[in-house]
C-alpha cells in the first residue's frame, strides 16, 4: 500500500505548480478544469502526486497542531542539503530542522502556508 495523492487547495495554481515542480523535481501529470471553471493540476511522478486545486476564495492556511486536521505533508528526498538549497532559491525558509533517528528533517511553509516536511533517510 502507498498514498497515491494528497490534495491541496492553493491561492495561485500556477505559482504552486512551479514551486513544487522546481523544489522536488516533479512534473505536471495533468492540468485542467475541475468544477465551476476552477482549474486543478496533478504534479508528481509515475507513482504518486500532489493534487493542486485553485481556491474559490482568498485566504491562507493556518497551522494548529493542537486541533484535529492535517498538520503537514512529508516527502522523502535523496539529498536534503540539495533540496534545502533549492528551497532557499525559491524563497522558502526552514523553520524547524530536527535531527533524530531515523533520518534528517527540515520543515517549511509553502507559498500558501501548508507545512511541508523533507526527510532524508
Amino acid at each position: 500500500m502507498f498514498i497515491e495523492h494528497v490534495n491541496l487547495t492553493v491561492s495561485d495554481l500556477d505559482r504552486s505548480i512551479a514551486f513544487y515542480c522546481d523544489l522536488l523535481e516533479l512534473h505536471v501529470r495533468w492540468k485542467g478544469p475541475i468544477d465551476s471553471g476552477r482549474l486543478g493540476a496533478h504534479v508528481g511522478d509515475e507513482r504518486c502526486y500532489l493534487a493542486l486545486f485553485q481556491a474559490a476564495v482568498e485566504g491562507r492556511v493556518t497551522q494548529d497542531y493542537g486541533r484535529p486536521g492535517l498538520n503537514h505533508v512529508g516527502f522523502v528526498v535523496d539529498d536534503l542539503d540539495a533540496v534545502r538549497a533549492r528551497l532557499e532559491r525559491l524563497g522558502g525558509v526552514v523553520h524547524f530542522a530536527p535531527d533524530y533517528e531515523p533520518g534528517r528533517r527540515a520543515y517549511f511553509l509553502d507559498p500558501d502556508g501548508h507545512e511541508v516536511e523533507l526527510v532524508q533517510y
